[in-house]
């Protein structure tokens, strides 16, 4: 019978499940949903006007992107697929003119994502912006008008 060693796929493909889901487990409760596939990482920044969010969406169509407020909470869903080679086929028929290709690692995360993340009290919701580039999603969510005036007399 055959040893199998941690550089066995199936083993590293279990252990890089639990792995993932310790890591979300250890993230607050808002910023994962569970019944998606992976959990986009994110950067929180903050300015004297705005708080900036940018999440690393790498590999995902601007078009499968959804940004929602509700309540205090800003989330983020949508979906990306599995990378393929151009010329490539997964299937074992393989379509004619196409390359077969075998899989022998994927780390990749693909399918639905999903990620939560609590805003602050004095977002100004009605100038939220978004822009994707270079496969980075940046929401611009600008502070009220009474906050940024509180905070310049605090600076005085």
């Amino acid at each position: 019978m055959p040893t199998r060693t941690a550089a066995d796929p199936s083993f590293s493909n279990i252990s890089r499940q639990a792995t993932r889901l310790i890591d979300q487990m250890q993230k607050a409760y808002f910023n994962f949903c569970p019944s998606e596939t992976w959990t986009p990482s994110v950067n929180l920044y903050e300015t004297f006007e705005s708080y900036l969010v940018c999440a690393d969406l790498a590999g995902v169509e601007k078009e499968k992107i959804e940004v929602e407020v509700t309540g205090q909470v800003l989330k983020l869903r949508g979906t990306r697929a599995v990378p393929a080679h151009e010329e490539a086929s997964t299937d074992t028929g393989g379509a004619h003119g196409q390359r077969r290709v075998r899989i022998h690692l994927m780390e990749i995360d693909h399918g639905g994502f999903c990620r939560e993340v609590e805003l602050p009290e004095d977002v100004d919701r009605d100038r939220i912006a978004a822009n994707y580039r270079n496969g980075m999603l940046w929401i611009e969510l600008p502070k009220s008008a009474v906050r940024v005036a509180a905070e310049a007399q605090t600076e005085m």
